[in-house]
C-alpha cells in the first residue's frame, strides 16, 4: 500500500481531517478536564475494591455496557478479578452472580438509565457496595450508589453531539485508572502480568529470560587465567554454538565476556601473540548483563540499545546463569517485538 502523507489531497479529505481532529481535540479536552477535577471519592472506590475479598461486577448497558466489557477485562488482566454484568440479564436470574462481598460497578452517562437503575435496590437490599460513573451526581445512580465518580456536563462530540463518543471515552478513561492505580496499590507487577498474558506477541515479551536463555553445555565459560587459546581449542556443544565465552570465578561469579568478534579483531590486528596470554588481557570486564527475573521484552531492547548480539543472565549475586543471544531472538521473535534497531 503506497504512502499518501505526501499526495496532493482533495479538499473534502482535509475537510474530514479537520472534523476528525475537532473531534478527538473535543474528547482530550473533556478528558483533561475530568483529570483536573477527580478527587478523593476516587481514592474511595480504590479503597473499596481493594478491601474487598470479593470481584467487581461491571454493567452498562448500550455503548456503556461494551465500554464497561472492556473495563471487567483490564480489572482482570491487572490483578483484580472482576466480569461484566448485563443488567437486564442481571434481573432474570444473573444477580445470583452477584455475592454478598463483590462490588458492582455501575456505568450510565445520565444516571436514569432504567436498566441500570433498577439494580440499585436490590443490591443494596442485600447491603452490596456500588460505585457509579456518570456525568451527575444528582442523577438517580449518582443518589444512590455509595460511591460516585462524577464525569462532569459531557457534550458528545460531532453529528450534533447526538452517539455515544466523548462520555463513552471519559468512562473508558476513568476505568483504566481504577484498574491501574488498584494494580499498582496491589505491588502488581511484570512478572504478574505474564502469568495473565501467555500468548501472542505481548505473551512472549512477558517470558522470563530464564525460559529461552541458553545453559549448561550450551553455554562456554572460562576461567580468567586460562589463555585464548585454551580456551578456543576446547570442545563446545555446536548444536547450539554461541559467539561469547563468559569469563567466571570460581564461584561462578561474571567477570567479563570475550566474544568471536573480539577474537576476529586480534588476529585483523596481527595480535596473535596475545592468544596465549590469559583471557582477562583481553576480554570486556563487567559486561552487561541482565538479571534472572527480567522478561524478554526487556532483554531485547537491552541488545538493542546497546548494540550487543550476547547477553549474560545472572542472579542477585552476580552468578552466571546462562546466556541469551540474539540468534535465538530472532528465531523466538514475531515482528511485533522489534529488532529492527538491535
Amino acid at each position: 500500500m503506497s504512502a499518501v502523507t505526501d499526495q496532493i489531497i482533495p479538499y473534502s479529505h482535509v475537510d474530514q481531517l479537520r472534523e476528525a481532529k475537532r473531534i478527538i481535540e473535543h474528547e482530550a479536552t473533556a478528558l483533561r478536564n475530568i483529570a483536573i477535577d477527580l478527587d478523593a471519592r476516587f481514592c474511595v472506590a480504590v479503597d473499596m475494591i481493594e478491601c474487598s475479598s470479593g470481584s467487581v461486577v461491571v454493567t452498562g448497558i448500550g455503548k456503556a455496557g461494551i465500554i464497561g466489557q472492556k473495563i471487567a477485562a483490564t480489572l482482570s488482566s491487572t490483578g483484580t478479578r472482576a466480569h461484566f454484568l448485563h443488567p437486564a440479564e442481571a434481573v432474570h436470574g444473573d444477580l445470583g452472580s452477584v455475592h454478598a462481598d463483590d462490588v458492582v460497578l455501575l456505568l450510565s452517562n445520565s444516571g436514569e438509565t432504567e436498566e441500570v437503575c433498577r439494580l440499585i435496590p436490590l443490591l443494596a437490599a442485600r447491603d452490596i457496595a456500588t460505585i457509579a460513573i456518570t456525568c451527575s451526581q444528582h442523577s438517580t445512580l449518582g443518589q444512590s450508589a455509595d460511591v460516585i465518580i462524577p464525569l462532569g456536563r459531557l457534550r458528545e462530540a460531532g453529528l450534533h453531539g447526538l452517539p455515544p463518543s466523548t462520555s463513552t471515552t471519559a468512562m473508558l478513561a476513568v476505568g483504566d485508572a481504577l484498574a491501574l492505580v488498584l494494580a499498582r496499590a496491589r505491588g502488581f507487577g511484570a512478572q504478574d502480568f505474564a502469568q495473565f498474558h501467555p500468548a501472542g506477541s505481548l505473551g512472549r515479551k512477558l517470558t522470563p529470560v530464564t525460559k529461552i536463555m541458553r545453559t549448561d553445555d550450551s553455554v562456554r565459560l572460562a576461567r580468567e587465567h586460562q589463555t585464548v587459546r585454551e580456551v578456543f581449542g576446547q570442545s563446545w556443544n555446536q548444536a547450539r554454538r554461541t559467539g561469547a565465552v563468559i569469563v567466571v570465578d570460581e564461584h561462578q561469579k561474571l567477570l567479563g565476556i570475550f566474544t568471536d568478534s573480539d577474537l576476529a579483531r586480534l588476529l585483523a590486528s596481527h595480535q596473535e601473540q596475545k592468544l596465549d596470554r590469559p583471557i582477562r588481557e583481553v576480554m570486556t570486564s563487567h559486561p552487561t548483563a541482565i538479571a534472572h527475573d527480567a522478561v524478554l521484552g526487556e532483554a531485547v531492547d537491552l541488545l538493542a540499545e546497546r548494540k550487543l548480539s550476547e547477553l549474560p543472565v545472572v542472579n542477585e549475586n552476580s552468578e552466571v546463569l546462562g546466556l541469551i543471544d540474539i540468534t535465538d531472538l530472532i528465531a523466538l521473535m514475531p515482528q511485533s517485538l522489534d529488532l529492527n534497531h538491535a
